[in-house]
């Protein structure tokens, strides 16, 4: 694999990882799954729930997200380590926010990937989530009202 080759990967994986984010954030379910191969996987082990197929996955991703009143995804850049056709990498991050049931969590989390080519880009093969700190002391804050949210 050239250098260049190497970086153009590394861009598209980082674009990626962004894009689901920002898919999650603005609760477009589609997308999400889109952003996976046919086959992928999602595993949330903390909480014994794992998603195969893009149909899981956007049922999974749709139920969790049902569970918050508001939610609050920062994702920070991490590994990526490539190998052809494949990748591995890690992202690191930070999410918070309130459940409908009143309780509130501060959390400090890993996703550990692995990335497939395809024709239509890079896709997530498997995602898993690793909870490594929670905090579950009731958030004082509020999400703004509906006319005071700005694009």
């Amino acid at each position: 694999m050239s250098a260049v080759q190497a970086v153009l990967d590394r861009f598209e994986i980082e674009e990626l990882r962004a894009e689901v984010t920002d898919a999650v954030m603005m609760r477009d379910f589609d997308r999400v799954a889109s952003h996976f191969t046919p086959d992928g996987a999602l595993r949330w082990p903390h909480i014994d729930r794992e998603f195969v197929g893009r149909e899981e996955i956007r049922a999974g991703i749709e139920w969790g997200q049902g569970l918050w009143e508001f939610f609050v995804q920062n994702v920070h850049p991490g590994i990526i380590r490539l190998d052809g056709d494949t990748a591995l990498g890690r992202v690191y991050i930070q999410e918070f926010g309130r459940m409908h049931d009143g309780s509130s969590h501060l959390n400090y989390a890993l996703y550990h990937d692995h990335y497939q080519r395809t024709s239509d880009g890079w896709k997530f093969s498997e995602r898993v989530y690793e909870v490594r700190y929670l905090d579950s002391t009731p958030l004082t804050g509020s999400p703004p009202r509906l006319g005071d949210r700005r694009v």
